[in-house]
């Protein structure tokens, strides 16, 4: 009665540890997934910084905006300010064409023949040569000369021109009012330097009133008007390559901004990101010293309580069977059974109170090589019964590491017996001790057994964690805890039905 009633209390604080442990980690969990909302949330340092990022993106696509509307503007300019000079040049030129064609052509033609018809050869010729002798090298297209009375063109310096009617357009019959104008005629673009789109052209169209000249300056019949078109297609292509000259260079100025920005955004970001990870690292390592802490507290107070009861039974036990062997002989083993599994029970309550109190180190300068002679000394003799080849490369050139013999030796033998409990078919145990690159001391443990998952070998250092039928999941634990108080790195790589591999880095001797 009385050792049924311990057996299912130590069964329920098992259970009530184990399910402790399992929230703890659910709730880990959830801190992790909170933790990372958190940094993916805009208003965290590390979100904030991605708006960062984001915002290079961005500008790069401003600055380019920028580039080209402000070359834009500029072209803009110059076009008007090269349309504003050429027009007045040519206003001063169909000006002084006006002059010199009424006085030499229009006063002796109507002195001479009478009156004016340009199909005559001759005045056609007489003309010809007053306009031309006006526009010899001053880089002129064309001039041409449109009837008053009908929308017809009477003269041209391009022959094909004469006599075409309605060609004149709104400018024409603007300048029949009087009034002098000037028109841009131009096409292509920047992508024109790249031949995409149309070949640059320019021409500026000027119309003028061709009046009657008085003595004294001023006239007012208007007998026809004059066209002059000039070819500035050669100014506006400089035009145009300086208005890609500052895409060019605005373009390299901005990328070189940009990647200057981006560069320190991803260097930052780097940064940063790493701090918030291992602030995250901190926070969970706190979480789980609180709640190992915890459950540390509850385990020992659990354990205390049952193991002085355990105890009672146990030496009732021994007594009732002394009684009954002389009582009722045979029957002895029964309270034989009572009394080991009092041993098994004691054991687990003694694993439980190691785990939740705090390992005292007695640290003394110690030779790793003598440890791990003892225990393979002490598993050998399992190693045998279960037909595991033992393979040993101990190295003479380690030196020695301050440890607490005991306590190594007990999580040395815990690692030694969770390999060979993995090869129950037997198969090859390897032992090594080394000097690694760094010079630290590290020992090797590897047995050929069945494995663990990937997904396994993440959780086999947590406490209550097992997939064996028997044990507690302690076991491991405290062998981690004891490795790091001796300032130890324990690792594990494992390959299912290829075996595993424990790993010992100590601190480098001072």
């Amino acid at each position: 009665m009385t050792y049924s009633f311990f057996l299912r209390l130590t069964e329920q604080a098992i259970a009530v540890f184990s399910a402790l442990g399992f929230g703890a980690k659910k709730r880990t969990s959830e801190n992790s997934q909170k933790e990372q909302k958190n940094t993916d949330d805009p208003g965290s340092g590390l979100g904030s910084f991605k708006l960062v990022k984001y915002f290079s993106f961005s500008s790069l696509g401003v600055f380019l905006i920028f580039t080209l509307l402000l070359s834009w503007l500029i072209s803009d300019n110059a076009r008007k300010v090269m349309l504003q000079q050429n027009e007045e040049y040519s206003l001063l030129l169909a000006e002084n064409i006006n002059q010199q064609v009424f006085r030499r052509f229009v006063l002796p033609a109507v002195i001479r023949y009478g009156g004016i018809a340009l199909r005559k050869p001759e005045q056609f010729e007489l003309l010809d040569s007053v306009i031309k002798s006006v526009i010899q090298g001053m880089k002129i297209g064309s001039v041409t000369i449109y009837d008053s009375s009908r929308n017809i063109i009477s003269y041209s310096t391009i022959s094909d021109l004469i006599g075409k009617k309605d060609v004149g357009k709104y400018e024409y019959k603007v300048a029949l009012e009087g009034v002098s104008n000037s028109r841009l005629v131009y096409s292509g673009s920047v992508l024109s330097l790249l031949h995409i789109t149309d070949k640059i052209h320019c021409n500026l169209k000027t119309f003028i009133p061709f009046k009657q000249v008085r003595t004294d300056g001023d006239g007012d019949l208007i007998m026809g008007v004059i066209e002059i078109e000039k070819d500035l297609s050669r100014n506006y292509l400089h035009i145009i390559k300086f208005q890609g000259r500052i895409i060019v260079v605005s373009s390299l100025v901005m990328g070189i901004l940009f990647l200057v920005l981006r560069s320190i955004v991803a260097r930052a970001g780097e940064k940063i990101e790493k701090r918030a990870i291992e602030r995250q690292r901190l926070e969970e390592k706190l979480n789980q010293a609180e709640r190992l802490a915890h459950l540390g507290t509850m385990v020992a107070t659990v354990s205390h309580e049952i193991k002085s009861p355990l105890g009672i039974v146990r030496s009732t036990a021994e007594i009732l069977a002394k009684r009954i062997q002389k009582i009722a002989p045979g029957n002895e083993h029964l309270a034989k059974i009572v009394v080991d599994e009092t041993i098994r029970l004691n054991d687990i309550v003694v694993e439980f109170l190691d785990f939740a109190r705090p390992q005292k180190t007695n640290l003394l300068p110690v030779g790793i090589n003598e440890i791990v002679r003892k225990v393979l000394g002490f598993t050998s003799a399992e190693l045998k019964l279960k037909n595991i080849d033992l393979i040993s490369d101990l190295s003479p050139d380690l030196s020695q590491n301050y440890i607490d013999h005991d306590l190594f030796y007990r999580a040395l033998l815990n690692i030694f017996v969770n390999g060979i409990q993995a090869m129950d078919g037997g198969g090859e145990f390897q032992v090594t001790t080394r000097k690694n690159a760094s010079g630290r001391n590290e020992i090797s443990i590897r047995d050929s057994g069945e494995g663990i998952s990937q997904e396994n070998v993440k959780k086999i250092f947590e406490p209550f964690f097992t997939n064996k039928n028997k044990g507690t999941g302690l076991g491991l634990a405290i062998t981690k805890n004891i490795i790091e108080s001796h300032g130890a790195e324990l690792t594990v790589q494992s390959v299912e039905q290829e075996g595993t591999t424990f790993t010992i880095i100590f601190p480098v001797v001072s």
